[in-house]
């Protein structure tokens, strides 16, 4: 990835989880304040990517549970913040989560706008899962944006992005909330890319195959093989990936739907790989009759991470930061519309 702009304009990200927004915000141009996660091995991996880092200096990561999280600890007087971003809890209105929006103790909502009331940023930008759109939760995202009007915003757009469209190898929906103080509501353009030539997976994991496949190149199998998940790789991008929650078992990617879509494209679901420096079993990691399985590393590159964005924690919590991530590249185009927001408006008003 790279930064398309000068990083010029703040940001505080809450449920920042491992960074995907984040990073995709910082490569828009903005300067995070503060990412405010609640899981610890999410916090030691943005503290990780970030601490000693130039490129984000000054960002502070909290963790915090929203819930009972004071925005004076930001140490930011209300309306200095440019941009407050943040992907609220899903399951509130995912499939898997049973759909009981507001009645779900997991939705954050409230407390999204609770922080939109005291930091009053200039813009607002909020992602979900696709079902937040459903007709089901018309009403309940009437309330949001009467309650953003109540607080002087215009919405921009509620609109669905699929993730494969802006470069991610995956098929990746999500519901995108973008409202801006009106002043730059007026300069605000919500355009989705055209339809053009998707990265599959086999592109997108190529090189790193590559190198795992090159570490065992003595197995006389090792070229049939790598030749057969790269021929199947390249026939399209993947399901979404999914990150699982804590009280379910190790990771694997997904529900057996997912799982044979994953076989289409040559690689094993039934769990995740260990990194090519750790591998133990080349049967399990690479041989497998299903293919060879994904190494969180790999996840993330499907995920649309750069490659040098490292993930803390052991093997399944790593995992299951990555599937529940925010494509960077989809927030990165986001941001990129909402800074282009920002100086037409700082233009029309020096003209």
């Amino acid at each position: 990835m790279t930064r398309t702009n000068e990083l010029k304009y703040t940001s505080v990200e809450i449920c920042a989880g491992a960074g995907g927004q984040a990073v995709g915000l910082h490569q828009a141009g903005f300067r995070h304040v503060a990412l405010i996660e609640i899981d610890k091995d999410a916090c030691q991996t943005l503290k990780a990517n970030t601490d000693g880092n130039s490129e984000w200096a000054g960002c502070k990561v909290i963790q915090a549970d929203l819930r009972g999280f004071d925005p004076a600890e930001l140490g930011l007087v209300p309306g200095e913040l440019d941009l407050l971003a943040g992907g609220v809890p899903c399951p509130p209105f995912s499939a898997a989560g049973k759909q009981l929006g507001r009645d779900d103790e997991r939705d954050l909502f409230p407390t999204m706008l609770r922080l939109v009331d005291d930091l009053d940023p200039k813009a607002v930008m909020i992602e979900n899962v696709r079902g937040l759109l459903d007709p089901k939760f018309a009403e309940y995202r009437e309330e949001i944006i009467k309650g953003l009007e109540s607080l002087g915003y215009e919405a921009c757009y509620w609109d669905i992005l699929e993730a494969k469209n802006y470069g991610v190898p995956q098929l990746r929906p999500r519901a995108i909330l973008v409202a801006m103080k009106p002043e730059y509501a007026r300069h605000f353009e919500h355009h989705k890319p055209a339809e053009g030539k998707v990265i599959t997976v086999g592109e997108a994991l190529h090189d790193s195959m590559r190198a795992r496949y090159d570490a065992v190149a003595d197995d006389p199998r090792t070229e049939r093989a790598f030749k057969t998940w790269y021929e199947k790789a390249l026939e399209g991008v993947a399901p979404t990936v999914v990150g699982g929650s804590k009280k379910h078992g190790g990771a694997d990617l997904g529900p057996t739907r997912a799982k044979r879509a994953w076989a289409d494209l040559g690689v094993c679901g039934l769990g995740v790989a260990n990194e090519p420096d750790e591998m133990k079993d080349a049967e399990r990691d690479l041989f497998a009759a299903a293919g060879p399985k994904l190494t969180v590393t790999q996840a993330a590159l499907i995920q649309g991470f750069p490659a040098e964005w490292k993930f803390s924690g052991r093997k399944t919590a790593a995992y299951r930061q990555v599937g529940n991530a925010f494509p960077p590249p989809v927030a990165q185009a986001v941001g990129d519309q909402i800074y282009a927001a920002f100086e037409a408006a700082a233009k029309a008003a020096k003209a």
